[in-house]
C-alpha cells in the first residue's frame, strides 16, 4: 500500500522561545536549525523577523540546511494599508528564508477586539499577504490562530479563513488550539468537518498542551486527515508547552497504525539519534534532561521489580513497547530495595562484571544495596555509586587517596563593594602514599568550595581529573522531623561527554555531598586506569 506524506515543522526556535526560562543565543539558533536538519525536520520555523534583533539577525543571511526548509514567521498585513507598504510584510520577504509562516485570526471575537476590523477586511488581509508572499515565489504557511475556539464559537466564518488561505495560494493551512484546551475528540470531529472543505494534504494541526493532550491531539488530527504537524524539541513553547516532537516523531515511525500508512523525513537511521538530539537541546538551555521522558528518558526502558527484570532479560519485547536502541536509548535495571539477582546481574554485565547467578557475592551485594538502601541511598539514578560499591566487593577498587579530614565555613561579610555577600571556604586534608596534602578553595556554596578544594591538588591523581565538571547537585530529606537524613545526587562529566551520578546519605547535608563528590572522583579514576 502506497504510504502518505506527512510534513514536520519544528518551530523550537519561535514558539519554544516563548517558554519561561528559554532563551537561546544566535549560536544556539544556529545549532539547533542543523540538528533538526539532521534529524529530518521537513520545516524550520527559525523566528519572527523584526519582532527583535536576534530573530531579525539570524535571518540577515541564508543558512546552510541540507534538507530542512527555513520558515520566517510573522502577521498578515495590518488593515488599512497594502500590502506592499505594510513593514511586517516587507521584513518577511527581507528574511533569508524558504518559507514564510503567516498567522492569522480565525475567531471572529478576535477579528473584532484585537484587529479591530471588520470579518471581510480580515479575509483581504489574509488573501493579500499570502498573494505578496508567493509573488517572489516563496512557499506560504498560514497559522489559522484560535481556529477550534473559533470554529466553536463561529463555525462559518472559521471555515472561512482556512478556505480564504488556502484559495490563496497557501501551502498548509494549519488549524491551531492556541490556548491549548481542546480535547483530541473535539479535535478529530473538527479536523475531518475542515477536511471536507480544505484537502488533507494542505491542511496542518498546531497544538499546545495545556490539558496534556498535544500529543494526542496532533495524532487525531492526523488520523482525521491532517497531514502537516507542527511541534517543538521536548514540548517546548509558552505556558505548558507545544505538542513534543520528540515523543510525536517515534510514535509515527513505529506505532504500525502511522507507520504503515504514512511516511515522514525522519529515517530509521536518523531516529537513533533522536535521545541525543532531546538531551543536547537540555544542554544548550543547561538544564538536566527530564529522565521520565517518553521513548529518550534515562527512565524510559528501566525496570526496578526483580520479577519484571527477570522477564525483561529474557523477552525484552513482551515488556519494552519499542527497541530501546531504535531512539537512541538503552534498557536499564534498576538495582533498588526491590530488585532481585537478575537486576543485580544485569547490572553487573552493564558494567563489564560477568558473574554466575549462583556466585555467593551476587547474594551479597544484593544484601548489601538492600542494607544502603534502607539508611536513605538510592542507586537509580546513582550508577557510579552502584558500580563502586559492586567492585569494591569484587576487591577492585585501588584506595587511591584517603581523606582525613575536611572543614567548611559559612562567612556573612561586606565585600569591597559593602555589598553584604555570604562566602564559602573549604579546607580538606587528604593521604595519598603515606603524603599529606592540604587544599583549601573558596566558593559560591559550600559543596562548591568542598569541590574545588577536593579537586585542587590530588598530587599524581592531579591530571586524571583536570577535566571534571560538576553538572548537577540536587538534595532530597529522606526523612522529615529533627532526625533527619539527607541524600545527595552530584552529577560529573568529563572532556569525553561521558556523565555520571553519585549518591551520598548523612544527617549532615554538607557530609552527605562529600560522599557523593569522593565518589565521583573515585569513579574518574578507576575508569581512567589511575594506578
Amino acid at each position: 500500500m502506497m504510504r502518505e506524506k506527512l510534513s514536520l515543522l519544528d518551530t523550537t526556535l519561535r514558539d519554544g522561545a516563548q517558554m519561561a526560562d528559554v532563551d537561546f543565543s544566535l549560536a544556539d539558533k544556529r545549532h539547533i536549525a542543523a540538528l533538526l536538519d539532521g534529524l529530518g525536520i521537513d520545516y524550520i520555523e527559525g523566528g519572527y523577523p523584526g519582532a527583535n534583533p536576534l530573530d531579525t539577525e539570524f535571518f540577515a543571511q541564508k543558512l546552510k540546511l541540507q534538507s530542512a526548509r527555513l520558515s520566517a514567521f510573522g502577521m498578515t498585513k495590518r488593515a488599512g494599508r497594502s500590502a506592499a507598504n505594510d513593514p511586517g510584510i516587507a521584513g518577511l520577504l527581507a528574511a533569508q528564508a524558504d518559507v514564510i509562516t503567516f498567522v492569522g485570526k480565525a475567531w471572529d471575537y478576535h477579528v473584532h477586539v484585537a484587529l479591530g476590523c471588520t470579518l471581510e477586511e480580515n479575509l483581504e488581509n489574509i488573501t493579500q499577504s499570502i498573494e505578496a508572499a508567493r509573488a517572489p515565489g516563496r512557499e506560504v504557511i498560514f497559522d489559522c490562530e484560535h481556529f477550534f475556539d473559533g470554529f466553536k464559537a463561529n463555525k462559518n466564518y472559521a471555515l472561512q479563513v482556512a478556505k480564504t488561505a488556502h484559495a490563496a495560494g497557501a501551502r498548509w493551512v494549519v488549524l491551531c488550539d492556541t490556548n491549548g484546551g481542546t480535547l483530541p475528540h473535539e479535535i478529530a470531529r473538527i479536523v475531518a468537518e475542515v477536511a471536507e472543505h480544505v484537502p488533507g494534504s494542505h491542511l496542518g494541526i498546531h497544538a499546545h498542551d495545556d490539558t496534556g493532550n498535544a500529543v494526542a491531539n496532533s495524532l487525531a488530527a492526523v488520523l482525521a486527515g491532517a497531514r502537516h504537524i507542527q511541534g517543538t524539541l521536548n514540548g517546548l513553547g509558552e505556558r505548558c508547552g507545544n505538542a513534543n516532537l520528540v515523543s510525536l516523531i517515534p510514535t509515527l515511525l513505529l506505532k504500525r497504525d502511522f507507520a504503515d500508512r504514512f511516511e515522514i523525513g525522519v529515517t530509521p537511521e536518523k531516529l537513533a539519534t533522536l535521545a541525543k538530539v532531546s538531551h543536547t537541546l537540555d544542554e544548550l538551555l543547561n538544564r538536566a534532561p527530564n529522565r521520565h521522558a517518553p521513548y529518550v528518558g534515562a527512565s524510559a526502558f528501566a525496570t526496578k521489580a526483580g520479577i519484571h527484570a527477570s522477564a525483561v532479560m529474557k523477552e525484552p519485547k513482551t515488556y519494552e513497547h519499542v527497541a530501546p536502541e531504535a531512539v537512541g536509548n538503552k534498557r536499564r535495571l534498576l538495582v533498588s530495595d526491590q530488585a532481585g539477582k537478575s537486576n543485580i546481574l544485569a547490572e553487573l554485565e552493564r558494567i563489564g562484571v560477568r558473574l554466575d547467578k549462583d556466585d555467593p557475592r551476587v547474594a551479597r551485594l544484593l544484601d548489601e544495596v538492600k542494607e544502603k538502601e534502607r539508611l536513605g541511598y538510592a542507586y537509580e539514578g546513582a550508577d557510579a555509586s552502584f558500580e563502586l560499591l559492586a567492585r569494591r566487593i569484587l576487591g577492585q577498587v585501588p584506595d587511591y587517596f584517603e581523606v582525613e579530614r575536611f572543614r567548611v565555613d559559612v562567612e556573612r561579610r561586606h565585600n569591597a563593594q559593602g555589598d553584604l555577600v555570604s562566602v564559602s571556604e573549604a579546607v580538606v586534608k587528604v593521604n595519598i602514599d603515606g603524603e599529606t596534602l592540604i587544599s583549601a578553595a573558596e566558593g559560591e556554596g559550600p559543596v562548591n568550595a568542598l569541590d574545588l578544594a577536593l579537586r585542587k591538588d590530588l598530587g599524581k591523581y592531579q591530571r586524571f581529573i583536570e577535566d571534571l565538571e560538576l553538572v548537577d547537585f540536587r538534595v532530597r530529606i529522606f526523612q522529615g522531623g529533627t532526625d533527619a537524613v539527607t541524600r545527595a545526587l552530584i552529577e560529573f562529566r568529563d572532556a569525553s561527554g561521558e556523565s555520571w551520578s553519585t549518591v551520598g546519605v548523612s544527617a549532615n547535608i554538607i557530609d552527605a555531598s562529600f560522599q557523593a563528590l569522593t565518589d565521583a572522583i573515585t569513579y574518574k579514576l578507576l575508569k581512567s586506569g589511575a594506578r
